[in-house]
């Protein structure tokens, strides 16, 4: 049991075959796992990751961190009012606390999060023990609460990595790469951690930087006690950063969803799905390879 179980998740989620030339033309098949159809509000790892951790909040304020576009805090402030929890979120960028709200802190705001503005120099020592006592002191008193349960960046913490094994797990004996856009690597962290021996996981990062390779092996370290399964990074297909496009990935995802009529969300799945029809193109898996892509969200209206 978990503390999301009253939502009724949809699990295992569904595995979809696409036929699509790009890479039938290498022998490639083509799966999608379809994490975007597990629940209305919380999709995909936003569901897996965030589940064990509400489990472990047991009615406590739920404190968490992100950007002013952060998919991480919507979902966080959807669990909140579906399950009656308090949330709040500190967002990077105390000039933020000045402006109307952007689309995705509106939501989050109507959802009852409770936004907390924090300067970028803050924000990015978040983690030190420090400044995180004084983030929660600030929090604590302004809520008049005693105690907070504290979920970081992107949900990824051991909890969230033993949550996503599972996908790897429902997804043992569909495919011989399974292939996921990575943020923080939580999620690649579980999902390989679940596969079979014989399956390999594929992280395409949205973010530049070539930096989370160590963060996902310390993921590890922390939720397994040490490396699982085989997986690796593929740099190449962030488009500049996190919330970056170019006109090249936004007409490959228009094309996408004219193809096979599945709406394309921008920030994560279309560089994973951009990145294989590359892959593919650059001849990196060999004829016969069963791929998996897997579909972590949908677009939101706002967006």
């Amino acid at each position: 049991m978990t503390a999301l179980d009253p939502l009724h998740p949809r699990l295992p989620s569904p595995v979809q075959e696409l036929s699509d030339p790009r890479f039938d033309r290498h022998g490639l098949r083509l799966l999608l796992k379809r994490d975007d159809l597990i629940h209305p509000e919380l999709i995909g790892n936003k569901w897996r990751k965030l589940a064990p951790n509400l489990a472990a909040a047991a009615g406590r304020t739920v404190v968490t961190f992100g950007g002013a576009y952060s998919n991480h805090l919507r979902a966080t402030a959807a669990a909140g009012r579906l399950l009656g929890l308090p949330t709040v979120g500190v967002v990077r960028g105390q000039e933020l606390a000045d402006r109307p709200l952007n689309p995705s802190l509106a939501r989050c705001a109507a959802d009852g999060m409770r936004l907390h503005f924090v300067d970028r120099a803050t924000y990015r020592h978040k983690t030190d023990p420090e400044t995180l006592a004084g983030i929660l002191a600030a929090i604590l008193r302004a809520a008049d609460a005693k105690d907070a349960y504290v979920v970081p960046e992107g949900g990824s913490n051991a909890e969230a990595v033993r949550g996503c094994r599972a996908l790897g797990e429902e997804l043992r004996g569909h495919a011989d790469v399974v292939a996921i856009a990575c943020g923080t690597g939580g999620t690649l962290a579980g999902l390989a951690a679940g596969l079979a021996p014989d399956q390999h996981a594929l992280g395409i990062p949205v973010l530049k930087g070539g930096f989370l390779t160590a963060g996902i092996q310390a993921l590890q370290h922390r939720a397994f006690g040490g490396p699982r399964g085989d997986w690796h990074l593929d740099d190449r297909f962030h488009c500049g950063g996190y919330a970056r496009t170019t006109p090249e990935l936004d007409a490959f995802a228009e094309d996408f969803e004219d193809r096979h009529g599945l709406p394309v969300e921008r920030l994560y799945v279309a560089k994973l799905l951009h990145g294989l029809v590359n892959l593919a193109t650059e001849g990196a898996f060999t004829r016969g390879t069963t791929l998996a892509a897997v579909v972590t969200g949908r677009p939101f209206p706002d967006q």
